[in-house]
Order: structure tokens, then sequence, then C-alpha cells
């Protein structure tokens, strides 16, 4: 495209032509045609005058324009040969590095093997002294209690790093016992409703604690409050006995108020001694969708929502699978307020991770039995081992509860279990309330009651030790025997 100076310079140079031509006819006489002939001859001198110093301006510039070509090719050059050389000195770091890394994981797989080694001698170690305990080797009897602690109290028991052993509770204690225990006599419907009228109008309500435990370490991370009435004879009355009543007669709500107020109780004072405690307290379907029952319930834990994250609300598979409008609002205004939920009693492993985690889910208790039936695998919608890992992408822990057995844990371990719960650990274990002695004038039917929910004695006329789950020591023998077979693999 022709420049705009160009096209000037073009229409000057007619113009000058012009004007020399029609001077010479005008001025000095000349005829026409020989005017315009100088007027031709004088605008084809100029253009080549123009021409020939554009190109002398265009080899002038091309010159420079070279010139300034070499000065870049020149910086050009510097700049890849600088380059270059960080390039080397990154790829001798990197060899540097790498040699290093592979030293440290010659180092850490040598200490790996040191390692196996020592799980092999004591897989051994171990299984030779089952088969001592098997042949029938009498087991020393442990040490008696100091006198100085009663036996009917328990002190504050911490679970050392490690250990099998799951202690009680910090707040748990079992009053004395008797030898024989006495059944539960039979009751109608109507009693137990007056029994359970009594008790909340008496504030015979107690709360017991069961603990759950990481695996394969059986460290105590959380408890579950577990509620418990006593009539006026201070007979037990548990959970499955009167919660369908109470919630037909309108009082569970009241019911669930009171073990919300005691759990918290209980979480503040085990919060003294270990601060990653937690308590799972149970919320019935009733509570959730009466708007008054769950407002008082829900002033209460605003209050207390400083504990919203050791605190977790437990309701039932069936509740979270029906819920109405009230109450998945009133679920909403709990997980607005940091709280988390369980879901227990699950009667099938047909489960929505993502559905579940998006209200507020963080942990599902599975029954053990129901984990390892074989026949899940075929009508569930995922196999019992993936189970774990599913929820774990969705942020959801799986707990199996109601263990009884050592095989079972074995077997839990294969599907990558983190947390179980069940009598094989402990079981639930009645508070101490608040300011009681050691030997607070039990009554009979209290002793019986205590009978009931702690065990048998052992024996000898002195009430069973509840430091601990009461496991045969045949039976956690071999359960550890088994454990460290499987660690040493086969031969």
């Amino acid at each position: 495209m022709i420049r705009i100076s160009t096209i000037f310079i073009a229409i000057c140079m007619v113009l000058v032509a012009a004007s020399l031509g029609l001077v010479l006819y005008s001025v000095a006489g000349i005829s026409g045609s020989e005017s315009a002939i100088v007027a031709l001859t004088a605008l084809t001198f100029l253009i080549l005058y123009n021409a020939v110093s554009m190109r002398l301006r265009d080899r002038t510039d091309v010159g420079g324009q070279i010139a300034d070509l070499s000065r870049g090719t020149a910086d050009l050059a510097r700049q890849v040969a600088e380059f270059g050389r960080r390039l080397a000195a990154v790829e001798g770091r990197l060899a540097s590095v790498n040699s290093t890394g592979a030293d440290r994981i010659q180092a850490v797989v040598g200490e790996i093997g040191e390692l196996g080694v020592l799980v092999k001698q004591l897989a051994v170690s171990v299984a030779n002294h089952d088969d001592i305990l098997s042949a029938g080797v009498p087991i020393p009897a442990p040490a008696s209690r100091p006198e100085s602690q009663p036996q009917n109290e328990l002190p504050f028991p911490a679970l050392a790093e490690g250990s099998n052993v799951v202690a009680a509770p910090s707040v748990v204690a079992a009053p004395s016992v008797v030898a024989t225990a006495k059944p539960a006599p039979s009751r109608s419907d109507a009693q137990i409703l007056a029994a359970v009228r009594t008790a909340v109008e008496e504030n015979r309500l107690d709360i017991y604690l069961q603990p759950m435990v990481t695996l394969p370490q059986r460290k105590v991370r959380f408890y579950e409050a577990v509620t418990r009435l006593r009539d006026e004879n201070d007979q037990v009355l548990t959970a499955d006995d009167f919660i369908g009543i109470a919630e037909a007669a309108g009082l569970i709500g009241r019911i669930d108020h009171m073990v919300m107020l005691r759990s918290v109780q209980v979480l503040r004072r085990l919060m003294v001694r270990n601060k990653d405690v937690g308590i799972f307290c149970n919320m019935a379907a009733a509570t959730l969708g009466n708007p008054v029952t769950f407002a008082q319930c829900l002033d209460f834990l605003e209050a207390n929502r400083a504990l919203a994250p050791t605190f977790v609300l437990e309701f039932k598979q069936a509740v979270f699978r029906n819920l109405g409008p009230a109450e998945s609002e009133h679920l909403a205004a709990l997980a607005q307020r940091g709280y988390r939920f369980s879901i227990d009693h699950v009667t099938d492993l047909r489960i929505e991770p993502r559905e579940l985690a998006d209200r507020g889910v963080r942990f599902i208790k599975v029954p053990a039995a129901l984990l390892l039936d074989p026949r899940q695998s075929s009508t569930a919608d995922i196999h019992p081992s993936d189970l774990s890992d599913l929820l774990g992408r969705f942020g959801i822990d799986l707990i199996a509860e109601r263990i009884e057995g050592e095989r079972a844990v074995v077997d839990l371990l294969d599907y990558d279990v983190r947390f179980g719960q069940g009598f094989l650990f402990a079981p639930p274990r009645p508070l101490r309330p608040e300011g009681a002695s050691a030997t607070g004038g039990a009554s009979p039917n209290k002793t019986q009651e205590s009978q009931q929910a702690t065990g048998p004695s052992n024996g000898s006329g002195k009430p069973a030790s509840v430091d601990a789950p009461a496991i045969e020591p045949s039976r956690a023998a071999s359960g550890n025997a088994a454990l460290a077979r499987r660690a040493a693999g086969p031969g």
C-alpha cells in the first residue's frame, strides 16, 4: 500500500511541473506545446531525483537494520549461553538430590527389613506362648488392688500408648455386686410407661459409657452415651425396653434433653484430661421432628457450641431415609452450628456417601456381623471390603460395632476399618454420681442391678473387676496369636 507521504510528494512534483509550464507560457511567451514539453521534462527530472534519493535512503536503512539484527543476534546468543549454564547447574543439583534420596531410601528399606525380622521373631514368640497356654499351663493370678483404693470405685485410668487393654472412662464406676443375679421381672407396657414417667420426673436417668477404640491400637477415641432408667425399686430399664413406649407417650423429647445435658457434663470432665476425646449422643426421630422439643435442644446445643467438634449426634439409618421437610431443616440447623452426625442401626449397605456427607454425617456405625457377612457382597452396591475407602473419600469414618470376638477384629483389619466398638473391648458402664462416696450405701436391689449391668462376680465372693473388659485369657491369647501369625505370613 502506497504511503501517504509518497502520494503527497507525487502531487507536489506534478504541481511544480505544471506551474513551471504555466509560467513559461504566460510570462516568457512560449507556445503551449513547448511549455507542456518543458513541464513534462521537469516532472521527469523530479521523478528520477526522488527515485534515486529514495534508493540511497533505503540502502542506508538496510545497513542500519543489518547492524541492529547483528546486535540482537549477539544478545540472543548470550542469553542462550546463560540459560544453558543455569540448566547445567539445575541438572547437577537434581543429580545430587536423586543420589541423596536413593541413599535415604536404601537406609529406610534396610530398617524396614530389620523391623520385618523383629515382627517375625515376635510372631514366633507369641505363637509359642499360645501353644503353652493351649497346653493347659496355669496363668498367674493378677495382682490384688491396693488397700487404699476401694474396690467399687474406679480411678481415672489412662490408656497407655500401644496397649491392647481398653481402660474404663475416667468418670465410670461400678457399685459392689453379689455373686448371683436375679433376672428382671417381666412388665407390661403400662408398667413400663409408669416407670418411665416416674424416672423422668424423679431424675432416675443414668448415663452409661461404652468406648470406641482405634484399630488395631485399641486406644479409646470416643464414648457412646447409653441411656438407662431406674424404677422405684432401682431396677434398670434398658433403652430397648422403654424407647418405643416413651416415643408413643411423648416423653422421648424430655429424655433426649436430659441425656444431652448429662453427656455435655461428662464431655467437659473427660476433656480435662484428654482434649481428643469425643462423645456420641443419640437423638430420636420424634425429638428431631418436634418443633417445640427441638427448639429446647437447639438452644442448649447453641450455648455449648464450643463442644461441637467433639459432640456427635447419632441417628438411626431409618431416620435419615425418611427425613421430612421439618427434620431436614432441623438437621441443617444443627450442621450450621458445627455439629457432626453419626448413623447407627444400619440394616443394609446401600449407602449414598455423597448425600450423607452433604448433610453433615461424619461417622457410620455398621455391625461387624453385617460387614463380614458374605451375602452382602452380592446384595450391596459395593463390596464391604471397599466400604471404608469409599466413605473415607467423602470424609466419613466407618465404625464396626457389636464386636465380640478376636477373630472378627482380625477380619475387620483386612477391611481397613479404623474404629471398633463392642463387648470385646468394654461393656457400657455407669457414671459415678458427683460427690458419691466409695461405699455410698448401695441397696440390695441396686446391687442386683449392678450385677446385671456389669456381669457376674469372679466366683471368690469379691466383685468382678471393671478396670478392663472381661476377656477370657485363652481367647485373648488366641486372638493375639492369630494377629501375630497373620503378620508373620506363611511358614
